[in-house]
């Protein structure tokens, strides 16, 4: 049954999801500053948020299975409640830590719970438009996020402040899950994780490893930049991280929500491989001026990092999917665990940055720009994108 309250309430937590996840970039410069952190101990707490995605994923559905849609979202608005917390009231480097890892968990547990959930509030024929609104406003929050941090910092707020907010944000979200009758969902197919065996023969594919390599890849690059954005705009140009900085991550997703609108546009008119090239080759061009070009030459091309960026998650999800005959449950499983690569590669990026410089660090994100380039090339989809000229 058609459930339009729902549906908002679902597409109103796609928005909490983006927006408190993606502040860790911006408070980066404070986060160095208050606890007095060097590059690689300051990237172990993005770390501890993304690596919660891999550590809690699994858990979450089986918890799905047991206490069903409801109980999961309270626990996990619980566990960022209870994260927000901690960090306010002991606002140390391990607690920190502690906090982001408990926030990345509850996250997690929202990523697997409201997907299956909007396909049944909004109809399987509503499927394929909600999933575009959700990114859409996926990306909207991740825009606004920056911006309020800003604001916030301009009213003489600290920085944990944010953290008040988002507590204030998860209870809301309690509430509201709580008076929200739940409709009885029952998992599509693909939709179903499969037993253990399944999962070990989808490892024996190449295909499943190279396309989890892809994801992992894709959340790397993404988080690798919009992590170190303003620490870099400060260290090698000089600008105020709580205002250029800010505004150009703002910027960063705000334009990658724009490239998605685009991408859709191109998909219908070319093979997503095609696509996936060009933006991809974009993507890296724009990341060589932003990190080796001047200061307005960075504040212009870190953003159309964003933009360029914007059509490589889609393309590499569909792709995948569109490359085994069977199992895509798992499969979509596997590929989802790659979310850890936004722990990995911002952590590498400040581990080299501490020895060698963050301009050195942030350009191994050209190897993994080059590995998402060269899927184009070896991708062989048992069914490519349908386009209008077909």
């Amino acid at each position: 049954m058609k459930n339009k309250y729902l549906v908002s309430i679902i597409l109103l937590t796609f928005f909490v999801i983006s927006f408190i996840s993606n502040i860790i970039g911006p408070i980066i410069p404070d986060l160095i500053r208050t606890f007095h952190l060097s590059l690689t101990l300051v990237s172990l707490l993005p770390f501890a948020f993304f690596i919660a995605y891999g550590v809690t994923s699994i858990p979450a559905g089986i918890l799905l299975e047991t206490f069903h849609e409801k109980k999961v979202m309270l626990m996990a608005f619980g566990l960022a409640t209870l994260g927000s917390l901690l960090i306010v009231l002991s606002p140390h480097y391990l607690t920190a830590l502690l906090s982001l890892f408990l926030i990345g968990s509850g996250m997690a547990m929202l990523q697997v719970v409201i997907n299956p959930l909007l396909r049944t509030a909004g109809g399987e024929e509503n499927y394929a438009n909600y999933s575009v609104w959700a990114q859409l406003i996926f990306g909207f929050a991740s825009f606004l996020s920056p911006m309020v941090y800003q604001y916030f910092i301009g009213i003489n707020l600290p920085w944990l402040s944010l953290y008040i907010l988002f507590i204030g944000i998860s209870a809301v979200m309690m509430l509201v899950t709580v008076s929200t009758p739940f409709p009885k969902v029952e998992l599509a197919h693909d939709e179903k994780p499969g037993a253990i065996a399944i999962h070990l023969e989808l490892f024996k594919n190449k295909q499943v490893i190279l396309y989890f390599l892809a994801m992992l890849c894709y959340v790397g690059t993404e988080q690798g930049i919009a992590t170190w954005i303003s620490q870099f705009l400060q260290t090698y140009h000089g600008l105020n991280p709580q205002i250029d900085g800010a505004n150009t991550i703002a910027y960063y997703w705000g334009l990658m929500t724009a490239g998605g609108i685009l991408g859709i546009v191109l998909l219908k008119l070319l093979d997503s491989r095609i696509v996936l090239v060009a933006f991809t080759f974009l993507a890296m061009i724009a990341l060589a001026f932003a990190l080796y070009g001047n200061a307005t030459m960075a504040l212009i091309a870190f953003p159309l990092i964003g933009f360029f960026a914007s059509v490589m998650y889609p393309i590499i999800f569909s792709l995948a999917l569109n490359s085994v005959s069977e199992h895509h449950g798992s499969f979509a499983g596997i590929i989802v665990t790659g979310i850890v690569g936004g722990a990995i590669f911002p952590f590498i990026v400040g581990g080299i940055g501490d020895i060698f410089g963050l301009k050195t660090g942030m350009s191994i994100l050209f190897l993994s720009m080059g590995y998402i380039f060269s899927i184009g090339f070896w991708a062989k989809p048992l069914v490519s994108n349908k386009r209008i000229f077909d």
